[in-house]
């Protein structure tokens, strides 16, 4: 296979160059402003239950939202719900930039505006999923997706990394320049050139909405490894207690911090990068459950951790083998779902693992504050581990998955 004349191909497609534009600066100004309020809220209140609030408010407008989401982008033209979306997400920055600057910026603020991003991001990122496939042709698609993952990644190492270091610059900076990201995304998302228009869908019905729901319950392996990554990240995420380790433990500062966010999503380009030239072949769910494993070590590993090179060791781990995981949840997820259930089961999964980021927050910061940060990583990472032990027990069909070649 070729892959040098891949992505320079699909970077050439009408359309493509400005949806991939979009999504990393969009990404790129939700990570930044992400790490500011982290660390704001975290410097106003000394709380690690303020910080679990933060996941919960960006948590409820997902679960809230995502069943209505999937329908109104068949509906309605993909790029103007991008462009709607990202152009409220530049108020909102623009607002928390004037609000900083002014110092008027309270906790209950920094909430609101979360809760404002949370509603708006769960309408940007399925609807701009859901865009690709009108943009270039089926025959293009795998190398897209893959283009775009990588981008991604990136965006996802820099974004933190940005925030931090524009932070600890000036508090006002992350948010003025999300700002202008945003303002960025939306120009590129009007810009897209889509090569045909959708075709009608189905009526929308109770039945309908919920299909993904009952077809999902009905396969163990897909129902075993989509709840496996969702335990997984609700009981080891460690995300929401990195500005206490950040500021607290590590003595690290907001760079720091921005440093520690951005290690995981290092981790999970540099694995992706390894899975591209040597992809799994054999025993694949049995290799899922031990990546499943390794991520809660290394989660133990951060939480005892007092030093920051160590402390991103970890948390490298941590992406790497979540990156297996996700690799295979998401491979087996198509394999094993037919054309015409793949968009409602894609938002069944994606209210499944992007939801369980924010209420994996939550939960850490709640017990964060009963137990203190250290604990919490400790009984986290033991918690996952146990998890495998017992999905090993509950779903052993995932122990029989050898290829993911069907």
């Amino acid at each position: 296979m070729d892959i040098s004349q891949g992505p320079r191909s699909v970077l050439r497609h009408p359309g493509y160059l400005n949806f991939a534009a979009s999504r990393v600066f969009s990404s790129l100004a939700f990570q930044s402003i992400g790490i500011a309020m982290g660390w704001m809220i975290y410097d106003q209140t000394h709380s690690a239950f303020a910080l679990g609030l933060v996941g919960l408010c960006q948590f409820l407008p997902m679960v809230v939202l995502t069943f209505v989401v999937g329908h109104v982008a068949d509906r309605f033209d993909r790029r103007r719900i991008g462009l709607v979306c990202q152009l409220i997400e530049a108020v909102t920055a623009l607002v928390l930039a004037v609000a900083t600057w002014q110092q008027w910026l309270t906790p209950a603020g920094i909430l609101i505006a979360v809760t404002v991003l949370g509603a708006v991001v769960a309408f940007e990122r399925p609807t701009m999923a859901a865009l690709l496939p009108n943009i270039v042709p089926a025959s293009m698609l795998l190398k897209a997706v893959a283009t775009s993952t990588s981008m991604m990644q990136t965006a996802l190492i820099i974004g933190p990394s940005l925030g931090g270091l524009l932070y600890g610059l000036d508090p006002v900076a992350p948010f003025a320049v999300s700002a202008l990201l945003f303002a960025v995304a939306s120009f590129n998302v009007i810009s897209i050139r889509m090569q045909w228009v959708p075709s009608k869908r189905e009526k929308v019905t109770l039945a309908s909405v919920f299909a993904g729901v009952s077809f999902i319950r009905s396969r163990p392996v897909m129902l075993g490894t989509i709840s496996l990554d969702l335990f997984a990240v609700l009981l080891g995420g460690a995300t929401a207690l990195l500005p206490i380790f950040a500021r607290d433990i590590l003595h690290a500062g907001p760079w720091g911090l921005g440093l520690l966010r951005a290690a995981p999503a290092i981790g999970a380009l540099a694995m992706s990068v390894v899975l591209a030239r040597r992809p799994l072949e054999s025993n694949v769910g049995r290799k899922m459950l031990a990546a499943v494993a390794v991520f809660g070590l290394a989660t133990i590993v951060f939480a005892l951790s007092t030093n920051i090179a160590l402390s991103v060791a970890a948390l490298l781990v941590v992406g790497a083998s979540d990156t297996v995981s996700v690799v295979v949840r998401s491979s087996l997820v198509q394999l094993l779902t037919p054309d015409e259930m793949r968009g409602r089961v894609s938002a069944v999964n994606s209210l499944f693992i992007g939801t369980s980021n924010q209420l994996g927050e939550f939960e850490s910061g709640m017990m964060a504050a009963l137990l203190g940060p250290v604990a919490t990583g400790i009984v986290g990472g033991l918690g996952t581990i146990i998890v495998v032990l017992l999905w090993m027990r509950l779903f052993p069909d995932l122990t029989k998955v050898k290829t993911l070649q069907g």
